[in-house]
C-alpha cells in the first residue's frame, strides 16, 4: 500500500506527542565536515561593542547585554549597515517584517531601550536624524555630561 501522498502532518497526528515531538528535532550533523561547511553568521566589533550574531549574544566591554529578540535583531541590523540611514518604515520592514502601519513610535521606543542598555559609553553609537530615522554611527563621540 502506497501513503505516500499522505502528509507529515496527518500521519503524525495520530501518534503520541512524544513521538511528534522527535519527528520535529532536527537531525544531527552526521559528521564534523558538515559542521565546517555551514556558513557562520558575522561578529561586529565596535568600540568595545560585540554582536555576536551566531550565538545571538551581545556585549559592551566585556559585559553581556540582557536583550528581548527585537532589540537584538535591531542591533544586528543596524550594525552590519553603519552609517546608513534607516527610516522608521524601513526599520519596520527589515526588522519585524511588518508592513509598516499606523503609529511608528514602536521603533523610537524599541530604541530608547536600546540605547539604555548599551549605557552612557555607547548610547550615542545609535544616531538619530531627525525627522527620518536612524543610523549606527562607528565613530560617534560620547559627550559627558554636566
Amino acid at each position: 500500500m502506497n501513503l505516500r501522498h499522505r502528509s507529515v502532518r496527518r500521519t503524525l497526528l495520530g501518534r503520541p506527542a512524544s513521538v511528534r515531538w522527535l519527528h520535529a528535532v532536527p537531525h544531527p550533523l552526521s559528521s564534523p565536515h558538515e559542521a565546517a561547511d555551514l556558513p557562520r553568521a558575522p561578529v561586529h566589533r565596535v568600540r568595545g561593542l560585540v554582536v555576536d550574531c551566531d550565538s545571538r549574544r551581545v556585549s559592551v566591554a566585556g559585559r553581556q547585554l540582557n536583550l528581548t529578540c527585537m532589540e537584538f535583531e535591531l542591533l544586528a541590523h543596524l550594525v552590519a549597515n553603519q552609517r546608513r540611514v534607516h527610516t522608521r518604515e524601513q526599520l519596520m520592514a527589515l526588522v519585524w517584517q511588518q508592513t509598516p502601519m499606523g503609529d511608528m513610535r514602536t521603533v523610537d521606543v524599541h530604541i530608547a531601550r536600546l540605547r539604555q542598555k548599551l549605557g552612557p559609553g555607547h548610547r550615542a553609537l545609535i544616531r538619530t536624524v531627525r525627522q527620518i530615522g536612524y543610523a549606527f554611527e562607528p565613530s560617534a563621540t560620547t559627550k559627558p555630561r554636566p
